[in-house]
């Protein structure tokens, strides 16, 4: 149960379109009672979204006052140059804060400096993982579709500390095509900004009207959540040190109160997954991946 004490939550960034006034707001509340160690800051999906220019040194300001360490994020997918441009002032922060790299352009850029990569570049393998530690890696948040097996196989021999995504709807793949502008008609370039009416994801049904996937912009997810409190001391005894809450519109104070009281023993887990259906009502929950089974399946531990 150590393991599980000495364990760090994190708040992951961000994937989906509010606007700035809801942002700002959440992080202060964030900032102020949410018990996690790292928020990770940054837009990912696309650079049409709001910059946050307006409120970003506010929000660093104020997370750090509350003690938690801000990682900034770079965007997944790079197409064009005002992509590039994004990346580059990312990263020109590196020297004051770590920046996570989710695409191999930022890593580039980084050229060594010490950095995290994000969930959207691949470390399925130890060779994987052994090159981006020697280009300065300190933080890798694995892939969702990793299996137990494979995430053992992988903290037996890292050297930079590992993460892994315990809540949330999963990133499953991003495209230059927008979604989301194109269910209303509308081209990505004209897109109105549509993504925004959808806080946490549009669902798409299959042709029996059953919920299989959500879209997020250019970003498909699963339509499930991703919950791995049951899988928590597992996980902390291979090593793993960092477990990653994505951002939902919820109550994140609550939710990552719930992993953090099961993390020091307060609570034990089937308590705490009550808990998280009554505070996320309707949403099912997934941890198939990480038992080599169907992501969307739920298997009981």
């Amino acid at each position: 149960m150590d393991a599980m004490a000495d364990a760090k939550l994190s708040i992951g960034p961000l994937l989906f379109n509010w606007d700035d006034d809801k942002r700002r707001d959440f992080y202060f509340r964030i900032a102020d009672e949410a018990p996690v160690d790292t928020v990770f800051l940054g837009e990912v999906i696309c650079t049409r979204r709001g910059s946050g220019e307006n409120y970003l040194a506010d929000v660093i300001e104020r997370l750090e006052r509350g003690g938690k360490k801000v990682i900034i994020s770079s965007l997944a997918l790079v197409m064009d140059d005002k992509d590039m441009k994004k990346v580059e002032n990312c990263v020109s922060m590196a020297p004051d804060y770590m920046v996570e790299a989710n695409d191999l352009s930022a890593v580039q850029l980084l050229g060594g400096a010490p950095h995290a990569i994000g969930p959207f570049i691949n470390v399925y393998n130890e060779a994987t993982l052994r090159f981006f530690e020697k280009e300065g890696a300190k933080r890798i948040s694995l892939n969702h579709e990793l299996s137990s097996r494979k995430i053992r196989a992988i903290a037996a021999v890292a050297t930079a500390e590992l993460e892994v995504q315990v809540f949330g709807r999963l990133p499953l793949a991003i495209s230059a095509r927008c979604y989301h502008a194109r269910v209303h008609n509308l081209g990505k370039t004209g897109c109105q900004y549509v993504c925004n009416q959808d806080p946490d994801g549009l669902t798409v049904d299959t042709l029996d009207s059953d919920p299989f996937l959500v879209i997020n912009g250019l970003q498909t997810m699963s339509y499930s959540y991703c919950n791995l409190v049951n899988e928590l001391e597992d996980m902390a005894q291979m090593g793993i040190k960092h477990f990653r809450l994505s951002p939902h519109d919820v109550d994140m104070v609550l939710v990552s109160q719930f992993f953090r009281d099961h993390l020091d023993g307060k609570i034990e887990a089937d308590m705490a997954t009550e808990a998280l259906e009554d505070e996320v009502p309707g949403a099912e929950f997934s941890n198939g991946f990480y038992h080599g089974e169907a992501g969307m399946s739920w298997i009981e531990v």
